[in-house]
């Protein structure tokens, strides 16, 4: 087992403008931020952050497209394959003849494929299955409060940007050690 000297160093902050010039400045001196908790969507962080665009609408999709295709197979499957039927007096030859009579299930099935989808995989993506472990370091960030968290060994000097960029607390927590026993090393700051 390796003794790490790596501290996370929490940044607590109460309004929403004073985080994001908090941020230019803590990416001005090139220090990595590993995350930042808010209570609310806050416009432009993901930019001052420099994340990368998500493919979700591009996973969203293809599941419309999975979607889709389930329908068609199910509408040929059903209309055509295994129960023929004459509808309104006309024989069912093929899918394609019948095909307006089915938009409307290929549409609800295409997007009851994409909703279900997307919500399992918002779910997996943001590692909120059951049994899982919360990750919020601090529940008031659900309420009214910002926090930013960097992963440092140098702990004075993160602690002074913090103190700097007008932070309210900080916060120094020891990291997980590889067999999962938490360093016992708390301080807070005001």
């Amino acid at each position: 087992m390796s003794i790490t000297n790596t501290k996370i160093v929490y940044g607590l902050y109460g309004d929403d403008d004073v985080l994001l010039d908090a941020i230019k400045k803590i990416r001005s001196k090139n220090v990595a931020i590993q995350e930042v908790y808010t209570p609310f969507p806050v416009h432009g962080l993901d930019k001052i952050l420099g994340l990368k665009k998500t493919r979700i609408s591009d996973i969203a999709f293809f599941y419309g497209v999975f979607g889709l295709t389930l329908a068609s197979v199910i509408t040929w499957f059903f209309m055509n394959h295994d129960w023929p039927q004459d509808i309104g007096g006309k024989p069912s030859f093929s899918w394609g003849e019948n095909m307006p009579a089915f938009v409307p299930i290929m549409f609800e099935i295409t997007v009851f494929c994409t909703a279900h989808l997307m919500s399992l995989t918002y779910l997996v993506r943001n590692k909120m299955y059951p049994g899982a472990k919360a990750q919020n370091p601090d529940p008031r960030t659900t309420d009214d409060k910002f926090l930013i968290e960097i992963h440092t060994t140098d702990v004075d000097a993160i602690k002074n940007i913090f103190v700097e960029t007008g932070a309210e607390e900080v916060t120094v927590r020891g990291v997980e050690s590889p067999d999962n026993n938490i360093n016992q090393v708390e301080e807070a700051y005001s």
